[in-house]
Protein backbone atom coordinates (compact mmCIF):
# COMPACT_ATOMS: atom_id res chain seq x y z
CA UNK A 1 0.00 0.00 0.00
CA UNK A 2 2.74 2.41 1.02
CA UNK A 3 4.77 1.48 -2.03
CA UNK A 4 1.73 2.05 -4.27
CA UNK A 5 1.13 5.50 -2.76
CA UNK A 6 4.79 6.41 -3.20
CA UNK A 7 4.64 5.29 -6.81
CA UNK A 8 1.54 7.44 -7.43
CA UNK A 9 3.21 10.45 -5.84
CA UNK A 10 6.29 10.00 -8.03
CA UNK A 11 4.10 9.71 -11.15
CA UNK A 12 2.13 12.83 -10.21
CA UNK A 13 5.31 14.79 -9.55
CA UNK A 14 6.84 13.65 -12.85
CA UNK A 15 3.67 14.60 -14.72
CA UNK A 16 3.57 18.00 -13.03
CA UNK A 17 7.28 18.70 -13.68
CA UNK A 18 7.58 17.36 -17.21
CA UNK A 19 4.14 18.10 -18.64
CA UNK A 20 3.04 21.29 -16.88
CA UNK A 21 6.18 23.12 -15.73
CA UNK A 22 8.56 22.13 -18.54
CA UNK A 23 5.86 21.73 -21.23
CA UNK A 24 7.07 18.35 -22.49
CA UNK A 25 4.96 15.80 -24.32
CA UNK A 26 5.09 12.19 -23.13
CA UNK A 27 6.97 10.83 -26.17
CA UNK A 28 9.66 13.52 -25.72
CA UNK A 29 10.62 12.67 -22.13
CA UNK A 30 13.39 10.22 -22.93
CA UNK A 31 14.94 12.38 -25.66
CA UNK A 32 14.89 15.54 -23.55
CA UNK A 33 16.47 13.76 -20.57
CA UNK A 34 19.34 12.48 -22.73
CA UNK A 35 19.71 15.83 -24.52
CA UNK A 36 19.81 17.54 -21.13
CA UNK A 37 22.46 15.08 -19.90
CA UNK A 38 24.43 15.41 -23.15
CA UNK A 39 24.67 19.20 -22.87
CA UNK A 40 25.39 18.90 -19.14
CA UNK A 41 28.46 16.78 -19.96
CA UNK A 42 29.63 19.03 -22.80
CA UNK A 43 29.52 22.29 -20.86
CA UNK A 44 30.73 20.87 -17.56
CA UNK A 45 33.70 19.44 -19.47
CA UNK A 46 34.45 22.88 -20.88
CA UNK A 47 33.88 24.88 -17.70
CA UNK A 48 36.14 22.63 -15.66
CA UNK A 49 39.08 23.91 -17.73
CA UNK A 50 37.79 27.27 -19.05
CA UNK A 51 39.19 29.25 -16.08
CA UNK A 52 42.60 27.78 -16.92
CA UNK A 53 42.36 29.51 -20.32
CA UNK A 54 41.65 32.89 -18.72
CA UNK A 55 44.50 32.45 -16.25
CA UNK A 56 46.86 31.47 -19.09
CA UNK A 57 45.82 34.53 -21.12
CA UNK A 58 46.56 36.87 -18.22
CA UNK A 59 49.77 35.01 -17.33
CA UNK A 60 51.02 35.30 -20.90
CA UNK A 61 50.35 39.05 -20.87
CA UNK A 62 47.08 40.75 -21.88
CA UNK A 63 48.91 42.39 -24.80
CA UNK A 64 49.27 38.95 -26.42
CA UNK A 65 45.50 38.29 -26.47
CA UNK A 66 44.97 39.80 -29.97
CA UNK A 67 47.70 37.53 -31.34
CA UNK A 68 46.15 34.50 -29.65
CA UNK A 69 42.82 35.25 -31.34
CA UNK A 70 44.57 35.61 -34.70
CA UNK A 71 46.15 32.18 -34.19
CA UNK A 72 42.76 30.76 -33.20
CA UNK A 73 41.07 32.24 -36.26
CA UNK A 74 43.73 30.85 -38.60
CA UNK A 75 43.30 27.44 -36.97
CA UNK A 76 39.53 27.68 -37.51
CA UNK A 77 40.03 28.46 -41.20
CA UNK A 78 41.84 25.14 -41.52
CA UNK A 79 39.54 23.11 -39.26
CA UNK A 80 36.16 24.30 -40.65
CA UNK A 81 36.68 22.91 -44.20
CA UNK A 82 38.07 19.68 -42.72
CA UNK A 83 34.88 19.32 -40.68
CA UNK A 84 32.86 20.11 -43.82
CA UNK A 85 34.67 17.34 -45.69
CA UNK A 86 34.05 14.87 -42.85
CA UNK A 87 30.37 15.84 -42.68
CA UNK A 88 30.05 15.37 -46.46
CA UNK A 89 31.73 11.98 -46.43
CA UNK A 90 30.49 10.27 -43.24
CA UNK A 91 27.00 9.82 -41.70
CA UNK A 92 26.08 11.97 -38.73
CA UNK A 93 25.88 8.91 -36.49
CA UNK A 94 29.58 8.28 -37.25
CA UNK A 95 31.21 11.72 -37.10
CA UNK A 96 29.31 13.10 -34.09
CA UNK A 97 30.90 10.76 -31.50
CA UNK A 98 34.34 11.13 -33.07
CA UNK A 99 34.30 14.91 -32.57
CA UNK A 100 34.09 14.38 -28.82
CA UNK A 101 36.53 11.47 -28.75
CA UNK A 102 39.08 13.61 -30.59
CA UNK A 103 38.86 16.45 -28.06
CA UNK A 104 38.87 14.05 -25.10
CA UNK A 105 42.15 12.57 -26.32
CA UNK A 106 43.57 16.09 -26.73
CA UNK A 107 42.64 16.94 -23.13
CA UNK A 108 44.57 13.92 -21.89
CA UNK A 109 47.61 14.95 -23.92
CA UNK A 110 47.51 18.43 -22.33
CA UNK A 111 47.25 16.78 -18.91
CA UNK A 112 50.46 14.82 -19.49
CA UNK A 113 52.41 17.76 -20.92
CA UNK A 114 51.31 20.29 -18.31
CA UNK A 115 51.97 17.79 -15.52
CA UNK A 116 55.55 17.29 -16.74
CA UNK A 117 56.11 21.05 -16.93
CA UNK A 118 54.72 21.64 -13.44
CA UNK A 119 56.58 18.71 -11.85
CA UNK A 120 59.90 19.78 -13.40
CA UNK A 121 59.37 23.47 -12.57
CA UNK A 122 59.58 24.49 -16.21
CA UNK A 123 58.05 27.62 -17.70
CA UNK A 124 54.83 26.87 -19.60
CA UNK A 125 53.90 30.27 -21.07
CA UNK A 126 54.06 29.02 -24.65
CA UNK A 127 52.28 25.79 -23.75
CA UNK A 128 49.60 27.96 -22.17
CA UNK A 129 49.26 29.90 -25.42
CA UNK A 130 48.86 26.68 -27.40
CA UNK A 131 46.25 25.55 -24.90
CA UNK A 132 44.43 28.91 -25.27
CA UNK A 133 44.11 28.35 -29.03
CA UNK A 134 43.06 24.72 -28.58
CA UNK A 135 40.33 25.39 -26.03
CA UNK A 136 39.05 28.33 -28.10
CA UNK A 137 38.53 25.84 -30.95
CA UNK A 138 37.29 23.11 -28.60
CA UNK A 139 34.49 25.06 -26.93
CA UNK A 140 32.98 26.35 -30.16
CA UNK A 141 33.11 22.99 -31.94
CA UNK A 142 31.63 20.86 -29.18
CA UNK A 143 28.79 23.33 -28.55
CA UNK A 144 28.12 24.00 -32.24
CA UNK A 145 27.94 20.29 -33.04
CA UNK A 146 25.61 19.78 -30.09
CA UNK A 147 23.11 22.42 -31.25
CA UNK A 148 23.33 21.22 -34.87
CA UNK A 149 22.32 17.81 -33.56
CA UNK A 150 19.44 19.32 -31.55
CA UNK A 151 18.17 21.31 -34.54
CA UNK A 152 18.39 18.07 -36.52
CA UNK A 153 16.38 15.81 -34.21
CA UNK A 154 13.67 18.24 -33.05
CA UNK A 155 11.05 20.08 -35.11
CA UNK A 156 10.62 23.89 -35.09
CA UNK A 157 7.69 23.64 -32.69
CA UNK A 158 9.66 21.35 -30.38
CA UNK A 159 12.65 23.66 -30.52
CA UNK A 160 10.61 26.63 -29.27
CA UNK A 161 9.39 24.55 -26.30
CA UNK A 162 12.42 22.41 -25.56
CA UNK A 163 15.63 24.30 -26.34
CA UNK A 164 15.45 26.40 -23.19
CA UNK A 165 15.03 23.29 -21.03
CA UNK A 166 17.85 21.50 -22.85
CA UNK A 167 20.10 24.56 -22.56
CA UNK A 168 19.48 24.46 -18.81
CA UNK A 169 21.32 21.13 -18.75
CA UNK A 170 24.36 22.95 -20.08
CA UNK A 171 24.03 25.72 -17.50
CA UNK A 172 23.80 23.21 -14.66
CA UNK A 173 26.83 21.40 -16.07
CA UNK A 174 28.72 24.67 -16.43
CA UNK A 175 27.75 25.71 -12.92
CA UNK A 176 28.87 22.44 -11.36
CA UNK A 177 31.97 22.27 -13.55
CA UNK A 178 32.96 25.78 -12.52
CA UNK A 179 32.20 25.03 -8.87
CA UNK A 180 34.38 21.91 -9.06
CA UNK A 181 37.24 24.00 -10.44
CA UNK A 182 36.87 26.60 -7.67
CA UNK A 183 37.07 23.83 -5.06
CA UNK A 184 39.73 21.63 -6.65
CA UNK A 185 42.18 23.91 -8.44
CA UNK A 186 44.20 24.80 -5.33
CA UNK A 187 44.32 21.30 -3.75
CA UNK A 188 45.12 19.36 -6.94
CA UNK A 189 46.55 22.01 -9.30
CA UNK A 190 45.08 23.21 -12.60
CA UNK A 191 46.80 20.49 -14.66
CA UNK A 192 44.88 17.71 -12.91
CA UNK A 193 41.56 19.17 -14.09
CA UNK A 194 42.11 17.82 -17.62
CA UNK A 195 41.25 14.12 -16.96
CA UNK A 196 37.96 15.25 -15.42
CA UNK A 197 37.15 17.19 -18.57
CA UNK A 198 38.03 14.21 -20.79
CA UNK A 199 35.85 11.82 -18.75
CA UNK A 200 32.84 14.12 -19.14
CA UNK A 201 33.29 14.17 -22.93
CA UNK A 202 33.22 10.37 -22.95
CA UNK A 203 29.89 10.50 -21.11
CA UNK A 204 28.63 12.87 -23.82
CA UNK A 205 29.41 10.19 -26.42
CA UNK A 206 27.26 7.74 -24.45
CA UNK A 207 24.37 10.25 -24.52
CA UNK A 208 24.72 10.59 -28.31
CA UNK A 209 24.32 6.83 -28.68
CA UNK A 210 21.11 6.91 -26.61
CA UNK A 211 19.70 9.79 -28.66
CA UNK A 212 20.50 8.06 -31.95
CA UNK A 213 18.44 5.07 -30.79
CA UNK A 214 15.54 7.37 -29.88
CA UNK A 215 15.67 9.06 -33.28
CA UNK A 216 15.72 5.72 -35.09
CA UNK A 217 12.74 4.50 -33.03
CA UNK A 218 10.85 7.79 -33.48
CA UNK A 219 11.21 7.71 -37.26
CA UNK A 220 10.76 3.97 -37.65
CA UNK A 221 13.98 3.19 -39.53
CA UNK A 222 17.54 4.42 -39.91
CA UNK A 223 17.28 5.22 -43.61
CA UNK A 224 15.22 8.34 -42.99
CA UNK A 225 17.02 11.69 -43.30
CA UNK A 226 17.78 11.93 -39.61
CA UNK A 227 20.77 11.85 -37.29
CA UNK A 228 20.42 8.04 -37.21
CA UNK A 229 20.73 7.81 -40.98
CA UNK A 230 23.45 5.73 -42.63
CA UNK A 231 23.74 8.35 -45.38
CA UNK A 232 26.30 11.18 -45.25
CA UNK A 233 25.13 14.76 -45.73
CA UNK A 234 26.91 15.00 -49.07
CA UNK A 235 27.46 18.30 -50.85
CA UNK A 236 30.52 20.51 -51.09
CA UNK A 237 32.88 20.64 -48.08
CA UNK A 238 33.01 24.42 -48.57
CA UNK A 239 29.23 24.93 -48.80
CA UNK A 240 29.11 26.15 -45.20
CA UNK A 241 31.23 29.10 -46.30
CA UNK A 242 29.39 29.82 -49.56
CA UNK A 243 25.96 29.77 -47.89
CA UNK A 244 26.99 32.64 -45.59
CA UNK A 245 27.81 34.88 -48.55
CA UNK A 246 24.86 33.86 -50.73
CA UNK A 247 22.06 34.13 -48.14
CA UNK A 248 20.84 37.32 -46.44
CA UNK A 249 19.54 35.17 -43.58
CA UNK A 250 22.89 33.52 -42.86
CA UNK A 251 24.67 36.81 -43.56
CA UNK A 252 22.51 38.48 -40.91
CA UNK A 253 23.32 35.75 -38.40
CA UNK A 254 27.04 36.11 -39.17
CA UNK A 255 27.01 39.91 -38.75
CA UNK A 256 25.13 39.49 -35.49
CA UNK A 257 27.93 37.18 -34.30
CA UNK A 258 30.56 39.74 -35.33
CA UNK A 259 28.95 42.52 -33.30
CA UNK A 260 28.30 40.26 -30.30
CA UNK A 261 31.92 39.17 -30.34
CA UNK A 262 33.19 42.75 -30.66
CA UNK A 263 31.33 43.80 -27.52
CA UNK A 264 32.24 40.62 -25.65
CA UNK A 265 35.91 40.92 -26.62
CA UNK A 266 36.03 44.50 -25.34
CA UNK A 267 34.79 43.28 -21.96
CA UNK A 268 37.21 40.36 -22.04
CA UNK A 269 40.19 42.66 -22.60
CA UNK A 270 38.99 45.10 -19.94
CA UNK A 271 38.83 42.21 -17.48
CA UNK A 272 42.26 40.84 -18.41
CA UNK A 273 43.91 44.24 -17.99
CA UNK A 274 42.28 44.96 -14.64
CA UNK A 275 42.84 41.43 -13.27
CA UNK A 276 46.54 41.58 -14.19
CA UNK A 277 46.91 44.57 -11.87
CA UNK A 278 44.53 43.63 -9.06
CA UNK A 279 44.91 39.79 -8.78
CA UNK A 280 48.57 38.71 -9.13
CA UNK A 281 48.30 35.02 -8.04
CA UNK A 282 47.57 32.50 -10.91
CA UNK A 283 45.38 30.18 -8.81
CA UNK A 284 43.44 33.16 -7.41
CA UNK A 285 42.91 34.40 -10.96
CA UNK A 286 41.58 30.97 -11.95
CA UNK A 287 39.25 31.09 -8.96
CA UNK A 288 38.08 34.64 -9.82
CA UNK A 289 37.16 33.63 -13.37
CA UNK A 290 35.52 30.47 -12.10
CA UNK A 291 33.34 32.51 -9.74
CA UNK A 292 32.25 34.73 -12.64
CA UNK A 293 31.32 31.59 -14.59
CA UNK A 294 29.34 30.22 -11.64
CA UNK A 295 27.31 33.40 -11.17
CA UNK A 296 26.68 33.58 -14.93
CA UNK A 297 25.41 30.03 -15.17
CA UNK A 298 23.18 30.31 -12.10
CA UNK A 299 21.36 33.30 -13.65
CA UNK A 300 21.26 31.68 -17.11
CA UNK A 301 19.68 28.57 -15.65
CA UNK A 302 16.68 30.54 -14.39
CA UNK A 303 16.14 32.05 -17.83
CA UNK A 304 16.48 28.75 -19.66
CA UNK A 305 14.16 26.74 -17.43
CA UNK A 306 11.45 29.24 -16.62
CA UNK A 307 11.50 32.26 -18.94
CA UNK A 308 12.86 31.84 -22.47
CA UNK A 309 10.13 29.56 -23.85
CA UNK A 310 7.43 31.96 -22.63
CA UNK A 311 9.21 34.98 -24.15
CA UNK A 312 9.56 33.18 -27.49
CA UNK A 313 5.93 32.01 -27.47
CA UNK A 314 4.49 35.36 -26.45
CA UNK A 315 6.77 37.85 -28.19
CA UNK A 316 8.65 35.86 -30.84
CA UNK A 317 12.25 35.00 -31.61
CA UNK A 318 13.21 38.56 -32.60
CA UNK A 319 12.31 40.02 -29.20
CA UNK A 320 14.09 37.21 -27.37
CA UNK A 321 17.22 37.78 -29.47
CA UNK A 322 17.11 41.55 -28.87
CA UNK A 323 17.31 41.32 -25.06
CA UNK A 324 21.10 40.87 -25.04
CA UNK A 325 21.90 43.83 -27.34
CA UNK A 326 19.49 46.07 -25.42
CA UNK A 327 21.20 45.09 -22.16
CA UNK A 328 24.56 45.80 -23.82
CA UNK A 329 23.47 49.35 -24.59
CA UNK A 330 22.66 49.94 -20.93
CA UNK A 331 25.76 48.09 -19.71
CA UNK A 332 28.34 49.91 -21.81
CA UNK A 333 26.73 53.23 -20.95
CA UNK A 334 27.19 52.34 -17.26
CA UNK A 335 30.76 51.19 -17.85
CA UNK A 336 31.58 54.51 -19.53
CA UNK A 337 30.63 56.22 -16.26
CA UNK A 338 32.21 53.69 -13.83
CA UNK A 339 35.15 51.79 -15.47
CA UNK A 340 36.13 49.48 -12.58
CA UNK A 341 36.78 45.73 -12.25
CA UNK A 342 33.60 45.30 -10.20
CA UNK A 343 31.41 46.88 -12.87
CA UNK A 344 33.19 44.95 -15.63
CA UNK A 345 32.64 41.69 -13.73
CA UNK A 346 28.94 42.46 -13.12
CA UNK A 347 28.37 43.44 -16.76
CA UNK A 348 30.18 40.29 -17.92
CA UNK A 349 27.98 38.13 -15.70
CA UNK A 350 24.75 39.84 -16.77
CA UNK A 351 25.54 39.84 -20.52
CA UNK A 352 26.69 36.24 -20.56
CA UNK A 353 23.69 35.15 -18.48
CA UNK A 354 21.37 36.78 -21.03
CA UNK A 355 23.40 35.26 -23.84
CA UNK A 356 23.20 31.74 -22.45
CA UNK A 357 19.68 32.12 -21.06
CA UNK A 358 18.04 33.78 -24.06
CA UNK A 359 20.44 34.51 -26.90
CA UNK A 360 21.95 31.06 -27.42
CA UNK A 361 18.77 28.93 -27.23
CA UNK A 362 16.93 31.43 -29.44
CA UNK A 363 19.70 31.85 -32.01
CA UNK A 364 19.90 28.07 -32.36
CA UNK A 365 16.17 28.05 -33.12
CA UNK A 366 17.03 30.07 -36.24
CA UNK A 367 18.51 26.90 -37.76
CA UNK A 368 15.26 24.94 -37.47
CA UNK A 369 14.09 26.42 -40.81
CA UNK A 370 17.14 25.36 -42.88
CA UNK A 371 18.34 22.13 -44.52
CA UNK A 372 20.30 19.38 -42.66
CA UNK A 373 23.45 20.32 -44.58
CA UNK A 374 23.07 23.95 -43.49
CA UNK A 375 22.40 22.90 -39.89
CA UNK A 376 25.81 21.26 -39.69
CA UNK A 377 28.11 22.93 -42.21
CA UNK A 378 26.85 26.52 -42.31
CA UNK A 379 26.08 26.67 -38.60
CA UNK A 380 29.46 25.18 -37.77
CA UNK A 381 31.28 27.71 -39.99
CA UNK A 382 29.40 30.63 -38.41
CA UNK A 383 29.81 29.33 -34.87
CA UNK A 384 33.52 28.64 -35.27
CA UNK A 385 35.39 30.46 -38.06
CA UNK A 386 33.12 33.52 -38.20
CA UNK A 387 32.98 33.73 -34.41
CA UNK A 388 36.75 33.52 -34.01
CA UNK A 389 37.24 35.89 -36.96
CA UNK A 390 35.05 38.28 -35.02
CA UNK A 391 37.36 37.85 -32.04
CA UNK A 392 40.26 38.95 -34.23
CA UNK A 393 38.35 42.01 -35.42
CA UNK A 394 37.27 42.76 -31.87
CA UNK A 395 40.66 42.36 -30.18
CA UNK A 396 42.56 44.45 -32.73
CA UNK A 397 39.86 47.10 -32.82
CA UNK A 398 39.97 47.41 -29.04
CA UNK A 399 43.78 47.34 -29.08
CA UNK A 400 43.85 50.23 -31.57
CA UNK A 401 41.38 52.17 -29.43
CA UNK A 402 43.15 51.39 -26.15
CA UNK A 403 44.41 54.96 -25.86
CA UNK A 404 40.81 56.06 -25.35
CA UNK A 405 40.64 54.10 -22.11
CA UNK A 406 37.78 51.94 -20.92
CA UNK A 407 35.42 54.93 -20.88
CA UNK A 408 36.14 55.94 -24.48
CA UNK A 409 35.97 52.38 -25.83
CA UNK A 410 32.66 51.78 -24.01
CA UNK A 411 31.17 54.85 -25.69
CA UNK A 412 32.45 53.62 -29.07
CA UNK A 413 30.66 50.28 -28.53
CA UNK A 414 27.21 51.85 -28.12
CA UNK A 415 26.39 52.37 -31.87
CA UNK A 416 27.27 48.73 -32.55
CA UNK A 417 24.89 47.61 -29.80
CA UNK A 418 22.11 49.69 -31.37
CA UNK A 419 22.79 48.17 -34.82
CA UNK A 420 22.80 44.70 -33.27
CA UNK A 421 19.37 45.31 -31.74
CA UNK A 422 17.90 46.23 -35.14
CA UNK A 423 19.52 43.21 -36.78
CA UNK A 424 18.09 40.73 -34.26
CA UNK A 425 14.59 42.09 -34.82
CA UNK A 426 15.03 41.63 -38.60
CA UNK A 427 16.25 38.06 -38.10
CA UNK A 428 13.10 37.33 -36.09
CA UNK A 429 10.92 38.55 -38.98
CA UNK A 430 12.88 36.57 -41.59
CA UNK A 431 12.65 33.45 -39.43
CA UNK A 432 8.85 33.78 -39.42
CA UNK A 433 8.87 34.21 -43.20
CA UNK A 434 10.91 31.03 -43.76
CA UNK A 435 8.85 29.08 -41.23
CA UNK A 436 5.67 30.12 -43.05
CA UNK A 437 7.13 28.91 -46.35
CA UNK A 438 7.99 25.55 -44.82
CA UNK A 439 4.51 25.15 -43.34
CA UNK A 440 2.94 25.93 -46.70
CA UNK A 441 5.10 23.22 -48.28
CA UNK A 442 3.91 20.69 -45.67
CA UNK A 443 7.11 20.55 -43.56
CA UNK A 444 6.50 20.66 -39.80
Amino acid sequence: MTRHMASNLIDKFRTFLFDRVLDLERHEHVAVVWSFAYFFCVLSSYYVIRPVREAMAVGGGPDTIPFLFVATFLTMLVVAPVFGWIASRYPRRVFLPWVYLFFASNALIFWVVFSLAVDQGKDYVWLGRIFFVWISVFNLFVVSVFWSFMADIYTREQGRRLFGVIAAGGSIGALLGGAATSLLVKPIGFHNLFPISAALLLLAVFCIAKLRRWVAAEHGHADADTAASNKPLGGNPFSGITHVFSSRYFGGIAISHVIASLLGTALYMFTAKLVEVEIPNPDERTQFFSNINNATNALALIGQLLVVKHVVKRFGIGISLSLLPIASIAGFALLAIEPTLGVVALLTIFRRALGFGFGKPTSDMLYSVVTPEEKYKTKNFIDTAVYRGSDVIGTWSVKLMWGLGITGISIAMLPFAVLWTALTLWLGRDYRRQAKQLRSSGVK
